[in-house]
């Protein structure tokens, strides 16, 4: 059962050793995250200078419970989030993950401090 919606932020946390990752461990296997963050993700481990094949292996032993498909109804979701989000410098990606806690209805878990913030929706702010 999905439970969090994790932001890139929180699995960059967990695959580069970062502050906040012992928060996110235990959640891994009941959480979900959009396929716009798993983008984010998977360019900031080439950017790193890692190969495509083992980024997609890095990601894949997290035990990520599931990749949700960004749909034209997240799509709407994110976009009307823009104006509530716009003074916090929220990126697309952030909005993404946002659209899909409300859509489901569950936590959004993340290291960005300025999502604490909203009133959107429930946010776990992990450091």
């Amino acid at each position: 059962m999905i439970r969090y919606i994790l932001d890139a932020s929180a699995v960059l946390a967990v695959l580069n050793g970062e502050r906040g990752e012992k928060k996110v461990i235990p959640i891994l296997g009941e959480s979900a995250v959009s396929s716009v963050n798993l983008t984010e993700v998977a360019a900031k481990l080439l950017e790193t200078g890692m190969d495509e094949a083992n980024a997609m292996l890095a990601v894949s032993v997290l035990g990520i419970g599931e990749i949700i498909d960004f749909t034209p109804n997240l799509a709407w979701e994110a976009a009307r989030l823009r104006p509530l989000t716009k003074q916090y410098g929220l990126s697309l990606g952030d909005r993404a993950c946002l659209a899909l806690a409300i859509k489901l209805k569950i936590p959004a878990v993340t290291a960005d401090k300025e999502w604490s913030k909203l009133k959107i929706c429930k946010i776990t702010v992990i450091r």
